[in-house]
């Protein structure tokens, strides 16, 4: 049990220490706030820039493909129209239980607005067991436990791809909006092998062509973001060097909190939009040059920030559509008129987490019956592990 009433000295100290970082940042914001309305009036060059030295940053640099002041007010669709969202949990391996697996699953949600249809509120588990399963991954330097969040972010896109084709086959007018809790921007799989992404990078891709091919949005709702992408656009404004080059300016020969672009930083993206956006609003559109990007063919990402009233929040889309007036449009006003719906968050997001989410006694009950399935086919002592049934019948 947690000792709290020894803790409270520290929190005592860690209060103090938000407090001056909370001042230091006004003023980080302050000086951004100025460098911002410098890039609008040079954002060309700045461009040019970009394009021509980002293989010597040693940040990532998104790109504005629209003008950054301009800022567009969103308003909350009102017409009939369908959410569908998917979102996944897991069982993780333990070699403390009866046998070694893990479960995923994944919850889907299908809400159709003014309509008079019963949503679709459920949930598609899937056990895996097998040797290529657990262990197959180990090859590559991925643990289970990884490997297996990695299947479930590609469970979880292509349980919307076909969720999305079953219902457009049955609402072929309503207008659509596949939506995913968290990036398009799949970071994690820039840090393991080519050989592993390639056991999972196709089947997303494969899924988000079938929903390209059918002309329905994809978007991804980041609450809470704290990517620096667009206030690393901001550092070419303050950079002094004619030909910017991070590794021979700035460094490890020197530290990098004295490099002229560091005074914005560590300002993250949601801190500098809300200070430019009124709620509603949404920033212009950047293209995001994560490496992971280009294994992604004609999906590039692109992204925006959205005030939603209670964030900003960061919203993702592949080209298709971002760069098509209709669907990005679309897109926004669904995604507003949700996170209205919702108290501060998309209700189809918060719907697929609930339906997702496996709970403790879904985790107990889940490894009695394949206990009892177990001991049918004839196994025999079948139990947990020492330190498991210990751990179970403690007596503190």
């Amino acid at each position: 049990m947690l000792d709290l009433q020894k803790l409270m000295g520290q929190m005592q100290g860690m209060s103090e220490q938000l407090q001056r970082e909370a001042q230091q940042l006004t003023v980080k914001l302050d000086r951004a706030e100025t460098i911002f309305y410098q890039a609008v009036v040079n954002q060309a060059s700045l461009n040019q820039q970009s394009e021509q030295f980002r293989d010597r940053y040693i940040f990532n640099c998104a790109e504005p493909v629209e003008a950054l002041s301009e800022i567009q007010a969103i308003s909350p669709i009102s017409t009939p129209h369908i959410v569908l969202a998917t979102d996944g949990s897991q069982i993780a391996p333990s070699r403390h239980e009866i046998a070694y697996c893990y479960l995923i699953n994944i919850g889907r949600v299908a809400i159709h607005y003014n309509s008079g249809i019963y949503p679709l509120l459920d949930n598609v588990p899937e056990v895996f067991y097998k040797t290529e399963d657990l262990y197959k991954a180990r090859q590559w330097g991925i643990q289970t436990e990884q490997w297996m969040t990695f299947k479930r972010t590609v469970a979880e896109n292509v349980a919307l791809a076909n969720l999305a084709i079953e219902t457009l086959a049955s609402s072929p007018k309503s207008p659509l909006l596949t939506f995913t809790d968290g990036a398009l921007v799949h970071w994690e799989f820039d840090e393991i092998a080519a050989e592993a992404r390639s056991q999972l990078l196709p089947d997303i891709l494969a899924a988000w062509d079938e929903l390209k091919a059918r002309r329905i949005p994809l978007a991804g709702y980041i609450s809470a973001p704290r990517a620096a992408e667009t206030t690393n656009f901001l550092r070419l404004q303050i950079c002094p060097f004619e030909q910017p080059d991070c590794k021979t300016h700035c460094g490890d020969a020197k530290p990098l909190d004295s490099a002229p672009c560091s005074q914005i930083q560590p300002l993250r993206d949601g801190t500098l939009w809300s200070r430019l956006l009124k709620v509603g609003e949404c920033s212009p559109f950047w293209k995001s040059h994560a490496r992971i990007l280009q294994e992604y063919g004609e999906h590039q990402i692109y992204f925006c920030y959205l005030h939603v009233g209670t964030e900003i929040a960061r919203i993702e889309m592949p080209a298709w559509t971002a760069l098509d007036v209709e669907l990005r449009s679309q897109a926004l006003q669904i995604i507003l008129a949700q996170v209205q719906k919702g108290y501060g968050y998309p209700v189809a997001l918060a719907e697929a987490h609930n339906q997702a989410v496996v709970t403790g006694s879904d985790r107990r009950r889940f490894f009695a019956i394949l206990e009892q399935q177990m001991v049918k086919s004839g196994l025999r002592n079948v139990t947990t592990s020492y330190k498991e049934s210990r751990k179970r019948s403690s007596i503190a």
